[in-house]
């Protein structure tokens, strides 16, 4: 029975994360100079082994090296019997930029993948294609929803999606047969891959097209509560001196005459709590908290200025000496400083 049901299983256990790392893409132009080396040959288990030995170039094991081959499968990137490989898969070797290969791995994806494929196993079932088609459909995709997707062989559905209604019974199911404990890692491969496709966002668990999502806004007329908003800067300037010993810009570390206490999720798009969170704002200098505000600074997940590409070369070249003060830096205020990233941050 286990087998049975492993079977029906979007299966995705990845030997990689990053997919713009060495390993993976050292991995990926091996397997298409290989491929293109012996196109003539016919596939056999003396061809897949000696891939598998140019595939050693780190000493991990052999099971190690076969699921790198089969994630290159399952994504889409070559084919089942190492008959061919994607047309774009040698543009995602030859891309400058992580953006350009996330475009990439988007179309990779969208066009080829199949989950249940395997080296030396192929297969029809498009499940990348099918849960998007279910999510225009249903407009947004809670994790469990997702969970139970990824239980349905979706041969067996021909409209090629599914409802609310049959979402909701698949989630029963899931639960029924604790299907989130025991596939744990796949659904944990599966999420990362997904939020690395793009015009995707999972947002607090739950995904959405990025032109569709939701975000939680105030009244446009509603307006700040002044006293409010004095004890939310009060405390940010309590947090300063507190752990520097001065009020000083949290990332300059300079104390100017005036600081502004700038909001990390804009006020506007902030529910009650969130609009006077401490931990959703920075005591920045005026220049900063102008670049911040309109979104041609970020910080990554270190505090590290990261800027738009909008900005003066100049500019930049100035700032990305900066970070957030590390004593600054915890759960809370990074969370909103990644709503920040996926939200506010011009990128291009």
């Amino acid at each position: 029975m286990a087998k049975q049901n492993y079977e029906n299983y979007w299966s995705l256990t990845n030997a990689f994360t990053d997919y713009n790392s060495v390993k993976f893409i050292r991995t990926l132009e091996i397997s298409l100079n290989f491929m293109e080396q012996f196109k003539e040959e016919k596939f056999s288990q003396n061809k897949y082994e000696r891939l598998q030995a140019k595939l050693n170039f780190d000493d991990v094991n052999t099971i190690s090296i076969r699921k790198r081959i089969n994630q290159l499968v399952k994504l889409g990137f070559i084919n089942p019997f190492l008959k061919s490989y994607h047309p774009d898969a040698k543009l995602y070797l030859e891309a400058k930029t992580n953006k350009r290969r996330a475009t990439l791995l988007s179309k990779i994806v969208y066009s080829n993948s199949k989950l249940n494929a395997s080296v030396n196993e192929d297969s029809s079932l498009h499940q990348i294609n099918f849960l998007l088609k279910t999510l225009e459909e249903v407009g947004q995709l809670s994790i469990d929803d997702i969970i139970g997707l990824m239980q349905i062989p979706i041969a067996r559905v021909s409209r090629g999606y599914l409802t609310h209604k049959e979402l909701e019974t698949l989630k029963w199911q899931a639960e029924t047969i604790d299907f989130k404990s025991r596939k744990y890692n796949q659904i944990s491969h599966f999420l990362n891959l997904l939020k690395k496709l793009d015009d995707l966002v999972l947002h607090e668990d739950v995904l959405y097209f990025k032109d569709d999502i939701e975000l939680p806004k105030v009244k446009e007329n509603t307006k700040r509560d002044s006293y409010l908003h004095r004890i939310y800067k009060n405390h940010l300037k309590e947090e300063s001196e507190e752990k520097i010993g001065s009020i000083s810009c949290m990332v300059e570390n300079l104390v100017y005459p005036s600081l502004i206490a700038s909001h990390i999720k804009p006020y506007i798009q902030s529910n009650e709590n969130e609009a006077y969170d401490p931990d959703n704002g920075l005591l920045l200098s005026r220049n900063l908290d102008a670049l911040f505000d309109q979104g041609y600074i970020s910080f990554d997940e270190n505090g590290f200025i990261i800027c738009s590409k909008l900005l003066n070369e100049k500019l930049s070249s100035h700032l990305k000496e900066f970070h957030i003060d590390p004593k600054f830096l915890h759960h809370n205020r990074l969370k909103y400083l990644r709503y920040h990233r996926d939200y506010i941050f011009k990128r291009e």
